[in-house]
């Protein structure tokens, strides 16, 4: 969908009048892979030409086939870490320069340091192998000298391939507390310890699987590399182009019309790019003209997108990478996963939809019809690119594991893009498809390797209790205010760290604390994943809106405020699944079908009577008492049980009927057309 402007036209219709052509007032271009770059990195990947692209690219294919293989063939699980991270980091140095000025202009000293440090990482994970990978393991707490040097040479590695991947700060972070882990002794009082000298936390983070080879490691070694691979299958296949071709197709013609799919294509293009702010920006490049042409300002535009894209990673059928963490941390099944993120997936986007109903009136919204094929001349030609989503799920409904599942899925996507000749896969294209699928992995390798590390600190020094235990003492032992006090964590957190670390480093702090108040262990998992894939909208980083408005050119910080407007339930229902610990997880779909289904609909009540108090608008606008009226009654439905139920839904019915008094007379007006040519 994503023409040049130079054949982009736009025509302007309303519903009775026949249409003009209008030239298009849209004629900036975007560079989406740039601004993903820029958002979702701390630095930009090295362009390669000749043989140098050549040598790079077979090495990042064969670490996508080394994962693949891994699904298929029995290799022991810490001996398949090792070397994974070891690929991952080669290539991470591969890719990524020491600095931002290097990728935009080569520096013989950068590549020189990159190629040492890739070969070092190399040598480092390739170490216990040569020396007797069984003998090394049983040496996790008397390490050798040779151990204890290529251990700290891989922890270096690990801590700059993040700095270059995410940042300095989530590697200073663990930097520092490695240095906890030595020198704690000196602290006073309940945060010291007797401190580990350098072989003890070397053995416990390069030999144990406590530290870089941990949980974390293992899941972006196999859940998330094989899920990227599977995007980039899809991506390559065409089914990107076609998610968005449809929902611009399947838009009705009503003012609301281009929020909606806007919205619509977010969800399908997450399932594709995993990532939120991928999905912002790729959706962005070719939704804003539509939002322009609707009457979207550049602030609600930039909003829209946002939602839509952190809506894809809270939503299965792939969530985030964090979700995949869940499901070993809870040794639960990925598919139970996908159950629980269910009922609040709904809750969101039914905020986003009516939130869309709502700025659609108060924005006085065009219609907006994109002239592509009818959405069933798509889905007639197309209808493959649905088929690999619907097995992932059916795969692991029938009994497969997640490896072989998204594998499987892979394969049904490679082979039936064949049945066109313009999304076949050829050879070029899977080359590309492996190569980019393990190029993506890479930021979150580096990651789970370093929050590894931090995690590895807090086992070894017993912090992350400590921290609890401060968590539940500054909250007196009150639920509500352990759940105010975790929510902030975690944000701050987020402000810090990307959304995989934010959790599994949240996970070892405040996981305990809630566990404490006697919170549903699974309840306090979802509730640390949605707080930390929030972090993406939440200020001052805020990733997607910042995103966001640098396509439309708005305001950030007011792109920012408005997001949080449409993502207010993400922020609310993880409360409603942990202040009632007795009935909050039927909305994770734990406990009778008659209670999940109650909870249910007072929670789809509570959502719409929360949007029209915060949105002022119920049939039309709002006056404060209706708004007020509105705003106490999702308090009280938020909170789960009968009585509260009964009084929300009296102050609910209440604030409806003093507007239907109010407002029974007034008429919309009609509503004019605007038609999208591409």
């Amino acid at each position: 969908m994503s023409e040049s402007s130079e054949t982009r036209h736009t025509k302007v219709a309303n519903a009775t009048e026949p249409v003009e052509h209008v030239e298009p007032e849209f004629e900036e271009t975007v560079d989406t892979q740039a601004l993903i770059e820029e958002f979702e990195s701390e630095l930009p990947t090295r362009s390669f030409t000749g043989m140098i692209a050549w040598l790079v690219g077979t090495f990042a294919v064969l670490i996508s086939i080394f994962a693949l293989a891994k699904t298929q063939v029995v290799i022991p699980t810490q001996a398949y870490r090792v070397a994974f991270l070891g690929a991952a980091l080669a290539l991470t140095y591969l890719m990524y320069p020491w600095r931002k000025e290097a990728a935009r202009t080569p520096h013989i000293l950068d590549a020189i340091s990159s190629i040492v440090l890739a070969i070092l990482s190399i040598v480092a994970s390739a170490y216990p192998f040569v020396v007797g990978f069984d003998a090394f393991l049983r040496r996790s707490v008397r390490p050798t000298e040779t151990d204890v040097l290529m251990g700290l040479l891989l922890i270096i590695l690990t801590l700059e391939a993040t700095r270059r991947t995410v940042g300095w700060i989530l590697p200073a972070f663990a930097a520092a507390l490695l240095a906890y882990a030595h020198w704690g002794y000196m602290l006073p009082g309940d945060w010291g310890h007797r401190g580990y000298d350098i072989e003890r936390i070397v053995g416990h983070m390069y030999i144990d699987v406590k530290g870089i080879y941990g949980t974390a490691l293992d899941v972006a070694a196999t859940y998330i590399v094989l899920f990227t691979i599977y995007g980039a299958v899809l991506e390559f296949s065409g089914a990107g182009k076609f998610f968005l071709d449809f929902s611009f197709a399947a838009t009705g013609r009503k003012a609301s019309g281009a929020g909606r799919t806007a919205t619509v294509a977010g969800f399908l293009l997450g399932t594709v790019s995993g990532s939120g702010v991928a999905t912002t920006v790729t959706l962005g490049s070719v939704a804003w003209p539509m939002l322009r042409k609707a009457g979207y300002d550049r602030e609600s535009a930039g909003a829209v997108l946002s939602a839509g894209g952190i809506g894809a990673i809270l939503s299965p059928p792939t969530l985030g990478a964090a979700a995949f963490i869940i499901a070993e941390y809870l040794q639960i099944s990925y598919l139970e996963v996908l159950k629980l993120a269910t009922i609040p997936t709904i809750l969101y986007y039914l905020c986003i939809f009516l939130m869309i109903e709502l700025d659609s009136r108060k924005l006085r919204t065009k219609a907006v019809v994109i002239e592509t094929l009818p959405a069933k001349t798509l889905a007639k030609r197309y209808w493959y690119h649905f088929t690999s989503l619907l097995a992932i799920v059916a795969l692991m409904a029938y009994g497969y594991t997640p490896f072989k599942a998204v594998v499987y899925s892979t394969a049904i996507a490679f082979l039936l893009s064949f049945l066109r000749r313009e999304t076949a896969m050829t050879p070029k294209r899977t080359w590309d498809a492996l190569r980019a699928g393990s190029v993506g992995t890479l930021s979150v390798a580096s990651t789970c390797a370093t929050a590894g590390l931090i995690v590895g600190v807090m086992t070894l020094t017993g912090l992350g209790l400590k921290m609890s235990d401060l968590i539940v003492d500054l909250a007196n032992e009150t639920l509500i205010l352990s759940i105010i006090y975790s929510a902030l964590a975690v944000w701050i957190l987020g402000l810090a760290v990307p959304v995989t670390a934010s959790y599994i480093i949240a996970a070892a702090i405040i996981a305990p604390a809630l566990v404490a108040m006697d919170v549903p262990l699974v309840a306090v998992h979802m509730f640390i994943f949605y707080y930390a894939v929030l972090s993406e909208v939440s200020p001052p980083t805020a990733l997607a809106p910042f995103a966001a408005s640098a396509i439309t050119g708005g305001n950030p910080f007011k792109t920012m405020m408005i997001t949080w407007k449409y993502t207010l339930p993400a922020f609310v229902v993880p409360f409603m699944f942990t202040l009632d610990v007795d009935n909050g997880v039927n909305l994770l779909m734990l406990g009778s079908w008659p209670d999940i289904v109650l909870s249910t609909i007072t929670a789809c009540f509570a959502i719409v009577a929360l949007v029209a108090g915060v949105g002022g608008w119920i049939f039309r606008q709002a006056n404060i008492v209706e708004r007020a009226l509105m705003i106490v009654a999702a308090g009280f439905l938020f909170y789960t049980g009968p009585m509260q139920d009964a009084i929300g839904l009296g102050f609910f019915a209440a604030a409806v009927g003093l507007h239907w008094v109010r407002t029974r007379d007034a008429r919309d007006d009609d509503t004019p057309v605007v038609t999208v040519a591409s």
